[in-house]
């Protein structure tokens, strides 16, 4: 086996009320433009993904959104991800929902 190290700088906030931070900390982050990567259902219904943009847009952060995730997704929305950052220049991405959000956005 090869000797290697692997640096996975991810941070993961979770929380009460947690999503009026999103804006102050993509701004730490140097985020100039972001893909909101969500899914179809609850992060709408529930004003969340409302919340969020609101907290984005307070810190005047560009934006892009990628929903329509579902459990065990499929490597076609990936690619779609990838093509829609390069083309809009999206330097972060941000998932806003749970485990089926969070496994693709890991690899765009």
């Amino acid at each position: 086996m090869l000797n290697f190290k692997y640096y996975s700088p991810t941070e993961f906030v979770f929380g009460k009320d947690t999503e009026q931070e999103v804006g102050k900390l993509l701004k730490k982050c140097k985020a100039k433009k972001v893909l909101l990567h969500y899914g179809s259902g609850s992060v709408k219904r529930s004003g969340l993904l409302d919340r969020v943009i609101k907290s984005i847009e307070a810190e005047k952060i560009e934006h892009v959104e990628l929903g329509g995730v579902v459990p065990n997704p499929r490597d076609t929305l990936v690619y779609e991800g990838i093509e829609l950052c390069k083309t809009e220049g999206v330097n972060f991405i941000l998932a806003v929902g749970g485990g089926s959000v969070i496994d693709p956005s890991l690899t765009l």
